[in-house]
């Protein structure tokens, strides 16, 4: 849960850095937005979260 709000934290900001700076218009990042959510809704939706998840699990095993 916790990577999970992480990246939704992240994506956000990252959507209203590039609003802020003219990089993509509202009607494309509506469009993003809505095709995220549907996208969550899907059977697709436990597949990605378990990429993601270990795409977060292999940085994590990363000894700098």
């Amino acid at each position: 849960m916790a990577i999970s709000l992480s990246v939704v934290l992240l994506l956000a900001i990252i959507l209203v850095v590039l609003l802020r700076g003219g990089s993509i218009k509202a009607g494309p990042a509506i469009v993003a937005i809505l095709f995220g959510f549907f996208l969550a809704s899907t059977g697709m939706a436990p597949s990605i979260n378990r990429f993601l998840n270990s795409i977060a699990d292999t940085i994590n095993s990363i000894n700098f």
